[in-house]
Parts: C-alpha cells; structure tokens; sequence
C-alpha cells in the first residue's frame, strides 16, 4: 500500500526498475563518466583532484571514481543516493555544473549495476549503497539505498538503526566485513574525501566489457565497433558516424583535457595526469567575434574562431556550458556542406543562455538554441 499524506493523497514511490531506465538517457558511456567527474568539479565537493582507475575485487572488473573533495555527512550521502533532492548551489561565484541533483544516479547506473560509495568529512565516515542487483535479490518494491556510518574511532554511529543496513552492504557488495569497508575508507587519503566503486560493468553480447582496458594502460578506451553491412571497423559516437572521428569520442584521456573550459580540478587516469588541452591555445590564425543575440538584451557573448593545425578534419564548434563541454566539434552554416567551406575551422564559444539536456551532452532544441 502506498504511503499517504495527512490530506489522503498518496505519495509516489520508485520502482527498482527505474534505476535502468533513468541511466538510459546516456547513450555514450563517457557521458555517464563526465557525471561522476562534474559531482567533484562542483563548488559544494570542491575537489582539486580525482582519480579514475580500473580495478579487480572479488574477480569484479570495477571502476572506481576517488577524490580529494569535502566529503559528505550521512544525510548528503542519502540525498545523492535518493531522488528528488539538489541543492547545489553557487560557492564563491563558482557556478555548479549540475542542474537535476540526477548525475550520480544515471552516471553510475550506465556504467554498471552497483556502486558503493565511501566518503569522509573531517567528523564521520559513511558507507552507502545504490544496488540494482541488491533490489533485485530482496525482491524491492521500491527503491532502497542501505548507509552506514562511522565515528572517528571507526565505531558505528546508532547501532541499533544501522543494523538492518550493515546486513544488507555486507551481504550484497563486493565487502564481505566490517573491516574490508574500513580497509577501503582508507584508500581515501587526508581526513576528506570520497570513494566511489562501480561494479557488474555493462557487457557486450559476446560478454566483454564496453570499455577496452589494454590497448593503452593509462587510458579507458571504447573499442571500435564492426560494421556489419560494410565490414568496416570504426568508432561511434551517437550521431557522428563520419570516417575521422575526433580521438575525445572513443579515449577518455583525450575527452577529459578538453572536458572543462578553464580546468580547475586535475583528473589522474590510471596513475597518469591528464594534460589538459587548451582548445583556444592549440588553435592557429585566431580570430574573435562577438554574438549579440536580442534575446540577451545588453549582453554579448564572445566566440573565438581558429584553425586547427593539429587534424583539419576535426572542426566546428566546441559548445560549453558553465565551463563545462556539451556538444564538440559540432558543424554550422557553410560546414555543413559538401565542398572546402569551414574545413578545419574550430570555433569556441560557452553558451550559458542555453539550457543542457539531462544528459549534457546536447541542448534542449529551443529557439534561442537554433
């Protein structure tokens, strides 16, 4: 029976299934990366570095997601978990990438069907849980999200309550006891910070994982798909099915240096430092031009135009959004037509009048937008 309010209405509940179909809104798995990332990039986690690696618990391909962030308290943890809550908000003039209080929850739920989170404040440490297979396996009727918490003499806080979540983290996670979940708190170094493991990875029909971990052991790669209709192998990246695709669509190194505008956090793959790409600095013959759109009144918004000497085939516009990129290389006006028009032309532009889908990796199709 669903839960009532005082005036009789009932309140809507989740369904478990809901997990699978909310993460589909990534079509491109990288999509779903960028959202762990933004989550530490935000003013309100602060983070000044994350790590992103491949690891193996349990004979479990996981990925983990660690930062040097602020941490969270045990009710900030539920809400990232939980639906229905964002409050994000500006720090210091810092903008949060984030709009839906959504990314963790789609972002993890692609890439994998569980996730475990570990994360330290200063004062407490907290363990939750996002599982699709746990909810399976208890046979949920709604969503649940299991979180413990830790003192700083690494006793639980409120045994009594935690005991039915305990029980369900160590029974339907890759942690079998208490000691192995604060074995991996500490992988966390300083007293803040926060751990993400994800894991039953999103396989292939022939069974591999979407991602392919050993052509470059400093990078997350997606494999090159086989055309069946022309037996040709090349990469896919939503709707871009041209011949040179950028390197962005299928290396996560190359997508994260050119992943925020102006970088303000240091991501580290697999152990190595990702060189951030400058887009504007890599540019040659630059030009800059000023957009004064009426729906803006006053303001005006800067673009900047150059050649890219480095692959003339990747060319258009890079579209930011609060520093942080949405649509790359998308081509405009005499580009889009078959002859030498536009070649090799990069523009560089951040759109903040306009409006990201829940995905951000385009804009809501608005007037303004076209």
């Amino acid at each position: 029976m669903a839960t009532k309010t005082v005036t009789g209405i009932r309140l809507s509940a989740l369904c478990p299934k809901f997990l699978h179909t909310n993460s589909t809104s990534h079509t491109w798995p990288f999509s779903a990366i960028a959202e762990l990332i933004d989550n530490a990039y935000d003013p309100d986690v602060n983070a000044k570095q994350i790590w992103i690696d491949k690891t193996v618990i349990n004979d479990n391909v996981c990925l983990t997601f660690t930062d040097n962030g602020n941490g969270m308290t045990s009710e900030k943890l539920h809400k990232m978990l939980s639906f229905g809550f964002s409050d994000k908000v500006a720090v210091n003039g810092r903008v949060p990438v984030g709009l839906y209080g959504n990314g963790f929850k789609s972002g993890s739920m692609r890439l994998g069907k569980d996730a475990i989170v570990f994360t330290k404040n200063g004062e407490s440490t907290c363990v939750g849980l996002l599982s699709q297979t746990y909810l399976e396996a208890i046979k949920a009727e709604h969503v649940m999200v299991p979180i413990v918490s830790f003192d700083r003499q690494r006793q639980i806080i409120n045994p009594g309550e935690s005991r039915g979540n305990l029980k369900a983290l160590l029974t339907h996670s890759l942690f079998s006891s208490e000691d192995k979940l604060l074995a991996e708190l500490d992988a966390i170094l300083g007293k803040k910070g926060t751990r993400i493991i994800i894991w039953n990875l999103r396989r292939d029909k022939n069974g591999k994982t979407e991602f392919d971990f050993d052509k470059d052991k400093y990078d997350i790669r997606i494999p090159e798909d086989l055309d069946e209709a022309t037996g040709k192998r090349g990469y896919k990246k939503q709707e871009r099915m041209d011949q040179n695709v950028p390197e962005s669509d299928y290396s996560l190194r190359a997508y994260c240096s050119i992943l925020y505008l102006k970088p303000r956090m240091q991501i580290v793959i697999r152990g190595q430092k990702v060189q951030t790409q400058l887009v504007s600095k890599s540019l040659a013959y630059i030009e800059r031009d000023i957009y004064r759109p009426k729906f803006l009144g006053a303001k005006t918004v800067r673009i900047t135009f150059g050649f890219n000497c480095r692959n003339k085939d990747h060319y258009g516009i890079m579209m930011y959004h609060r520093n942080r990129l949405i649509k790359a290389y998308e081509r405009v006006g005499c580009q889009l037509k078959a002859n030498n028009m536009g070649v090799g032309v990069v523009g560089i532009i951040e759109c903040n009048f306009l409006k990201p889908t829940h995905n951000k990796q385009d804009f809501d199709y608005t007037n303004e937008y076209r």
